[in-house]
């Protein structure tokens, strides 16, 4: 189970091409999924000395493995398109830390797979670092078993605020999030609903919850989510979340945020003692990946955290781009209760 797989040509290939690396992933895929279930032991797979430059390039590689492009419901931050599925990864300071996590764990909707491809790499720092989410849970469990216990008790309310104006520099509106079907000339009323349509495509019910606040300009979602689910085909429990992310935010300099806001599923705050903890297992497991131009890593999300470490230099100096997609099944429940089950998103129906 080393983390990541590391996969090059052969060194008796004596030309390598796009095209025939696209061939050989999807031959690959054909013999009953081999990097699928790659993935889905390994957490991550690195590829390396491939002919991929440019977003196209990177584009028609990550489609080869098969998967179906995710669709991000409730996008916190811009990611403009670059080529077919592809966007920028998160394009915050280069000062600014990134703790690992999961994608998305902060809605019902995420990836199965995430793949990053490396365009330009700096010359000091921009690691990014690996992880099990299967280890960090044994760990977790090992060390602060009544946590575990009220986590899979509870759950956890993840709130999510979005506004008409972007929050930050890299950050969404409200109509980038969930306004893709309103169009010009749609009054109030209809934008509301078109809105809101979209968030009923999580498809949780009463588990996501929302209020419109200041005039209709803020709108705050609520979500009751697992932090524990399982992996597919093996029922293994992964911790699911963006802990230490949070906590890695949460003490940079700078940073005013309540560790309050992150709660169980009861609305009773997270102890502030557990999200340094799970922070300090998840950098003992972590593995930094130092970038070389070219490369591209490939995540199964539901067993393997990504995160970004700061770098020296300007923002043009570290080019990392993103694509998501969906497997054939979600993650398992981890119990029995109804929140505990996510689902994939529900198809857009005309308002």
């Amino acid at each position: 189970m080393v983390l990541p797989l590391a996969l090059k040509p052969s060194p008796q290939q004596s030309e390598v091409t796009l095209d025939s690396a696209v061939d050989a992933i999807k031959a690959l895929q054909s013999q009953g999924g081999i990097l699928t279930q790659k993935l889905a032991t390994h957490g991550t797979l690195l590829f390396r000395g491939l002919p991929i430059h440019d977003a196209n390039d990177f584009s028609k590689f990550a489609h080869a493995f098969g998967f179906k492009p995710h669709e991000i419901i409730g996008i916190v931050v811009n990611r403009p398109l670059l080529a077919p599925n592809v966007a920028p990864a998160n394009e915050a300071p280069p000062e600014h830390l990134i703790g690992s996590h999961n994608e998305s764990p902060q809605v019902p909707h995420a990836p199965e797979y995430v793949f990053f491809f490396n365009k330009k790499a700096p010359a000091q720092g921009g690691e990014t670092p690996l992880s099990s989410s299967l280890e960090l849970f044994q760990r977790v469990s090992k060390d602060l078993p009544d946590f575990i216990a009220e986590l899979a008790d509870k759950g956890i309310l993840s709130t999510v605020t979005y506004k008409v104006d972007k929050q930050h520099s890299a950050g969404s509106t409200l109509k980038q999030a969930f306004g893709k079907e309103i169009v010009e000339g749609d009054d109030a009323a209809t934008r509301k609903a078109k809105i809101e349509a979209q968030i009923a495509r999580y498809g949780r019910g009463d588990f996501t919850t929302w209020e419109w606040q200041d005039d209709d300009q803020t709108l705050v979602l609520v979500h009751r989510l697992p932090a524990i689910r399982t992996q597919p085909g093996t029922d293994m429990p992964t911790l699911f979340t963006g802990f230490a992310a949070y906590y890695k935010y949460m003490t940079q300099a700078g940073t005013k945020r309540n560790f309050a806001e992150q709660k169980f599923g009861d609305g009773t705050p997270i102890p502030k003692h557990v999200f340094e903890h799970i922070s300090r297992i998840t950098d003992d497991i972590r593995v930094l990946h130092k970038w070389q131009e070219g490369d591209v890593l490939v995540f199964d999300n539901i067993i393997a955290q990504h995160g970004r470490q700061p770098w020296v230099g300007e923002q043009g100096d570290r080019v990392v781009l993103a694509s998501l997609f969906d497997g054939d099944a979600v993650p398992g429940a981890y119990g029995k209760a109804s929140w505990a089950q996510v689902v994939q998103a529900r198809d857009a129906v005309p308002v």
